[in-house]
């Protein structure tokens, strides 16, 4: 009971908290459905209770906060529920429709005392902020903008967005870098949350992180090891799917075995569904271009294998004709050679014989002429100082002459000059 003091009436505190107690119980009898966001479940394994963190927001604020419990056995059944319908347990930061009780405690002050939540309204929930996601890229025309950039022909340095522990980056790495084919690739690391409500902010920090140096990578790529749709449901959040849609990079994504496509993998250049798929297209795209060129090596070798036979065909068969015109040219060539010959010895036989009779001819005429066969026919050589006197102009009175004979010479001296008149 209160106490009364100075006409005060004055209530204890636990008088005021059975008070409320009692009213909330009287107003609040039968549980209801409340629609809220779990900003933190709070499990504590050992108890196996969970104490939610349930916050409403407006515009990005929270405009109202309460606490909640959930007991061992409800929370094992709704998070079978969740992993039936979902394929994902209770988590921090969805959004969930569930049926509570208030509670007042006059020791812990008031809560909610969650009985059971629907898997299916957080599913709608989910797929409502994807559609409103995608109905806003599309407004701002930024839905195919990463999708109209092109591809390097052989995309072989790739920036990827992954936690080095998830199988799905294990996986994928396995494929590119143990390629039978031997196609090499450069890749880099830039870890990233991939789920959770700090996995939008870590992606896109990343993200700024490779546009800073993008001029070294030809695409990057997003890999997660798979998951349900409240795992994936940071790739709906609009500021995500907003920035790669515009990175000036391809973006290539396997995110997950979901069936459900988030709006991340709608506006990314390459969507696939697991992380292996997504090396097989990277494989593909260097098959593409080697398979044909591979092919178009085997066309010319054997082109040129063909031509080359043709043209050694061709020039041996060349030789050949050139050969026997060559050497029917040469054999008439020589036959006249050899007729010019016979016809040169032939003439310059003739014609050495005549020299040698003209020669004789001369021999004798010379000898003929020789001074000694000349005096043998009974003349003589009259020498005047051993010069021969071919006048008798050239000799005087008193001088010296020397007749000379076949059989010697007369000394004497000119008695007198007497000159004919024949050749006066």
């Amino acid at each position: 009971m209160p106490d009364t003091v100075n006409e005060r009436v004055i209530y204890s505190l636990s008088e005021v908290a059975l008070s409320i107690q009692k009213t909330l119980a009287g107003r609040y009898m039968a549980p209801f459905w409340i629609k809220a966001e779990m900003n933190r479940l709070n499990h504590y394994p050992q108890s196996g209770h969970c104490y939610p963190d349930l916050v409403e927001r407006t515009e990005g604020k929270i405009v109202a906060e309460m606490r909640s419990t959930i007991w061992k056995d409800d929370y094992q059944r709704i998070n079978d529920n969740f992993l039936k319908v979902l394929h994902e347990p209770l988590k921090n930061g969805i959004k969930i429709l569930f049926f509570a009780k208030i509670s007042f405690s006059p020791l812990y002050g008031l809560s909610l005392r969650i009985l059971d939540i629907d898997p299916s309204w957080s599913l709608g929930e989910l797929e409502k902020e994807k559609q409103e996601t995608i109905e806003k890229l599309r407004k701002e025309g930024l839905f195919d903008r990463n999708r109209s950039l092109e591809l390097p022909l052989l995309p072989k340095r790739i920036a990827v967005i992954s936690v080095q522990t998830s199988k799905g980056y294990a996986d994928f790495f396995k494929i590119i870098d143990e390629n039978t084919w031997g196609y090499l690739f450069f890749h880099m690391l830039f870890p990233a949350l991939l789920q959770g409500e700090n996995a939008v902010a870590s992606i896109l920090g990343q993200l700024d992180r490779i546009r800073i140096v993008k001029h070294h990578f030809d695409a990057v790529a997003v890999i997660r090891g798979g998951g349900g749709d409240v795992g994936l449901s940071s790739y709906n959040h609009y500021a995500l799917a907003r920035a790669i849609a515009t990175f000036p990079l391809p973006v290539i994504t396997g995110i997950g075995h979901s069936t459900n496509e988030t709006v991340a993998e709608m506006v990314a250049y390459r969507n696939a569904i697991t992380p292996t798929e997504l090396a097989d297209f990277l494989i593909q795209k260097f098959h593409n271009f080697s398979v044909p060129l591979n092919r178009a090596r085997e066309i010319i070798t054997e082109s040129s294998a063909g031509t080359i036979q043709r043209e050694r065909t061709a020039i041996l068969s060349t030789y050949r004709y050139f050969r026997s015109v060559a050497l029917s040219r040469l054999s008439k060539k020589s036959d006249a050679l050899q007729q010019i010959a016979t016809g040169l010895r032939q003439h310059c036989g003739i014609y050495l014989q005549d020299l040698r009779k003209n020669i004789t001819g001369i021999g004798k005429s010379v000898d003929l002429l020789n001074p000694v066969n000349v005096l043998n026919r009974g003349y003589s050589m009259t020498l005047l100082h051993g010069t021969i006197i071919k006048t008798v102009e050239d000799v005087k009175k008193g001088d010296i002459l020397e007749t000379v004979l076949p059989d010697g010479s007369i000394i004497s001296v000119a008695q007198k000059v007497h000159k004919s008149e024949h050749n006066e």
